[in-house]
């Protein structure tokens, strides 16, 4: 497994949190929302799922990943 940590801007209350676990869950990514620090923790299998659709997944919900 695979570890990153990604920069989220544009996650302005709660439901956010849900939105990008959710959309990360449904690439096969589980991903953990830090709303205060703006970021998202994630754990995936690199033989599955690549950094770059974990980004744009987060994305295509509407929110700019930053790092």
């Amino acid at each position: 497994m695979q570890e990153a940590t990604v920069k989220v801007q544009g996650m302005s209350c709660r439901s956010c949190v849900r939105t990008i676990e959710g959309a990360l869950d449904s690439i096969g990514a589980e991903g953990r929302v830090n709303f205060d620090q703006g970021t998202v923790h994630v754990q995936y299998d690199e033989a599955k799922v690549h950094l770059a659709d974990i980004k744009e997944a987060i994305q295509n919900k509407g929110y700019n990943v930053v790092a």
